[in-house]
């Protein structure tokens, strides 16, 4: 496997085109107009230029990852790669619609990944037909710096795929854990908790923002769930939430609360606006 694409060039797409390029793969960046391709590859530039001040990475690793990345917008260029990695909005619909597209384009050998979180691989595989070369491959925020690569299998996932797939992830340095397809998968449901108690205790004014962030730092969490939350995105969490509580059933304990969508509805989603749960 030697050329990725990117279907995605915001926030999780550039750390992923970044570390697949530093992996010495060629990444082809895609997004809907240019701007956005280039806005992407500020962000990618910016943080390799950071890791060579902090000497995470070599003056040279960084030029040729940055000779290693090409920036797309014709859906028809970029289908000829090995492997193509979607990171679109988490709507099922948008995304079966742009796999059934691909599915037309690609050559027999291509691979296709999602990077969602919490979406059914099933759901979008059947758009296509190439199941057995359908995975997820859920990374996490922020793609360059967080180690854990969640390989998520459909029903149909065949054996070679998903051996690519782990030896994909750890060529680009990562942690390759294997999931099933069930709702948010491991991660994201281990975590729903988390955030649901947090707002919990919030809406019920036991503690403020700042108390309970504290709280959970100081038994031994690098970050305290709104903290986390902003660095995600509001708007994000709360889409992961509504899509694990209907995936669920409606069961309570995935419920979401009415402070997520307060603050998504202001306008309140985090770092990426200087302003959710704290101001920055």
């Amino acid at each position: 496997m030697e050329t990725i694409a990117v279907l995605g060039a915001g926030t999780m797409g550039a750390g992923i085109a970044q570390v697949a390029a530093l992996g010495g793969y060629r990444v082809m960046l895609y997004d809907i107009n240019e701007t956005f391709v280039q806005r992407g590859l500020s962000t990618i530039y910016k943080q390799l230029d950071e890791g060579v001040i902090r000497s995470k990475i070599t003056a040279d690793a960084s030029a040729q990852a940055k000779s290693h990345i090409v920036s797309n917008t014709q859906l028809e260029e970029i289908a000829h790669a090995d492997l193509i990695i979607e990171v679109v909005p988490e709507k099922l619909d948008l995304k079966r619609e742009i796999f059934a597209k691909l599915d037309e384009l690609a050559p027999p050998h291509t691979i296709f990944a999602s990077n969602t979180s919490s979406l059914s691989i099933n759901a979008m595989a059947g758009a296509t037909k190439r199941s057995d070369r359908f995975i997820g491959l859920h990374f996490f925020n922020p793609a360059h710096i967080m180690p854990l690569v969640e390989v998520i299998s459909c029903d149909f996932s065949s054996d070679s795929t998903l051996e690519t797939a782990f030896a994909f992830v750890k060529s680009i340095g990562k942690t390759a854990v294997r999931c099933k397809d069930t709702p948010a998968f491991i991660v994201n449901r281990v975590a729903r908790p988390f955030y649901g108690e947090a707002f919990r205790l919030l809406g019920e004014n036991a503690a403020d923002v700042e108390t309970i962030d504290l709280l959970m730092e100081s038994v031994g969490f690098k970050m305290g769930p709104f903290k986390l939350i902003d660095m995600i995105g509001c708007d994000v969490n709360f889409a992961v939430t509504q899509s694990v509580y209907n995936a669920y059933f409606q069961d309570p304990k995935y419920r979401p609360h009415p402070i997520q969508q307060r603050m998504v509805e202001s306008g309140r989603i985090g770092r990426k606006v200087k302003h959710g749960f704290y101001k920055y």
